[in-house]
């Protein structure tokens, strides 16, 4: 299952991040996975959240430039070598990954996926039986 992924670019300036989840919070959002990269000039906040429309309408109304990006969250056991394992069999079908995060949570790990081709990555890994989330 395909999962929506808020992307959100910001001005490398103090306070930045932080007034994202300001206005997450006065909304009664809650960021369940999130990730920062960034460049010399500008950085992009990856986030996923439950209510996806309604953090873009008040990221958007606060003048934040947001963007939609489907992603594959997958669940998979919190020891050596489960990913990489889950990694082989995307790696041999060749979907390239353009960027991943994750988070642990006891004995399972969350593993957010942006493939190339997110179609057959979700194909994929169905048939190696690998527990794809469809919500937090």
């Amino acid at each position: 299952m395909k999962i929506k992924q808020l992307s959100i670019f910001l001005e490398n300036k103090t306070g930045r991040i932080n007034e994202v989840t300001k206005i997450l919070s006065r909304a009664g959002i809650n960021m369940q996975a999130f990730s920062m990269a960034e460049t010399t000039d500008f950085g992009i906040l990856r986030l996923i959240v439950a209510e996806v429309d309604k953090a873009v309408e008040v990221l958007r109304e606060a003048n934040f430039a947001v963007m939609l990006t489907d992603v594959v969250c997958i669940k998979c056991r919190n020891e050596a070598g489960a990913l990489s394992t889950i990694l082989d069999r995307l790696s041999e079908q060749n979907i390239f990954i353009e960027y991943m995060y994750a988070f642990a949570e006891d004995d399972r790990a969350n593993v957010v996926i942006r493939p190339s081709d997110i179609e057959r990555c979700i194909e994929i890994l169905s048939q190696c039986q690998c527990d794809v989330i469809n919500n937090f």
